[in-house]
């Protein structure tokens, strides 16, 4: 039986204005000419700014974000990278963990191909956003909602999330089904471990065992920096966790995701961060999520499975699809389905979503607002 949700209005959303941090220039699209690209100082690395096309390795099909700027979540600058026409309708893209946006560089020029201001966000501590002192599942959430409101307030819109990425916005799309009018998960929906029966003290436990882990943790780590190399090495340590990924890719990674210091290059992500550092949170509590999600919801796995990816076998999730939602499974490709398949899983999505203005788009955000 289907539930009937209250979807509250939202708020006025405030107007994101500089920090008082002069090292940061806080900006809106509009501050940027199209086609432009800014260059920002990145959090933590004071001579570190937005990429340069002339620096990046070449790979077919890659285009660099047309505009790029940080937005204030909170008092954290958050980098954001966008693709397509800046008076195109947005699409949110939600990249995984320890990855950054510009892991869609192939992806989402195919998705603005078809009519969309294609928008993603570095997550904290990822890419060229700030490195914070702690994090966790519901800080990521914050820094979400912040980019929601600066991209489109008021409005629903259509999101993708990959891996982390997905799972994150299968609870956001729970929590706040307004703000969406399609989700689509992308090899994002955990299923590792049986279900616990966690009692409500068990869960404040959990919290302060979080916490404490995180603390040690990061006093471990206050002055490591990532391990300097070449490009080539750096794409082929990567390469280890992604076997299947094309390795002049993974070079176009290192030079996208990565700075060149004195010693040579090093990836930005935070060297505080670690996986499953995601505070309390646990893989099926997102699973147990789908089956309420009112809106029109696409999942997409690769059957290979990877060590990058959650392991989930596809039999285990279909008896959780949502009423209006479906999930394909992709043979021969791995945890990364955008990146080996990006042709595919870019019409796939385009079909789901349909045309910016169309009647599908324009029903599901007249049913979620």
């Amino acid at each position: 039986m289907l539930r009937e949700r209250h979807r509250p209005r939202h708020a006025a959303t405030p107007a994101v204005r500089a920090d008082s941090n002069p090292r940061w220039r806080l900006g809106t699209p509009g501050d940027v000419p199209s086609g432009a690209v800014t260059s920002t100082p990145t959090p933590n690395r004071a001579d570190r700014t937005f990429g340069d096309p002339a620096t990046e390795f070449d790979y077919p099909d890659a285009v660099h974000p047309a505009r790029e700027y940080h937005v204030n979540a909170n008092g954290l600058a958050i980098a954001v990278h966008e693709w397509g026409d800046p008076d195109a309708p947005p699409l949110l893209l939600v990249h995984g963990g320890f990855d950054f946006a510009r892991t869609y560089d192939v992806f989402a020029p195919k998705l603005a191909a078809g009519g969309w201001r294609v928008v993603s966000w570095d997550q904290r501590g990822h890419g060229d956003s700030e490195h914070p002192e702690l994090y966790s599942w519901d800080a990521d959430m914050r820094d979400a909602l912040t980019v929601f409101d600066h991209v489109s307030p008021g409005r629903p819109l259509p999101v993708i999330g990959h891996s982390k990425g997905g799972a994150l916005m299968t609870q956001l799309a729970d929590a706040q089904p307004f703000r969406f009018t399609h989700l689509v998960n992308m090899d994002g929906i955990p299923y590792n471990r049986r279900i616990p029966d966690v009692a409500e003290h068990e869960r404040t436990k959990m919290v302060s065992a979080e916490i404490a882990g995180w603390l040690d943790h990061r006093r471990s780590t206050a002055t490591a920096q990532r391990k300097p190399g070449t490009v080539d090495e750096l794409a082929k340590r990567r390469g280890r966790m992604n076997p299947r990924l094309d390795p002049d890719w993974l070079k176009r990674l290192v030079t996208t995701g990565g700075f060149e210091s004195a010693d040579g290059w090093r990836w930005k992500i935070d060297p505080s961060m670690r996986f499953g550092g995601f505070g309390p949170w646990r893989p099926e509590w997102t699973l147990m999520r789908l089956p309420g999600l009112p809106m029109p919801f696409l999942g997409i796995l690769g059957q290979e499975m990877e060590e990058m990816g959650w392991g989930t076998p596809p039999e285990k999730v279909l008896p959780y699809m949502p009423f209006d939602g479906r999930c394909e499974i992709l043979q021969d490709v791995g945890h990364f389905v955008h990146i080996e398949r990006p042709d595919l899983v870019a019409s796939m999505i385009l079909d789901f979503v349909g045309a910016p203005g169309s009647s599908l788009t324009a029903t599901h955000a007249g049913v979620n607002r």
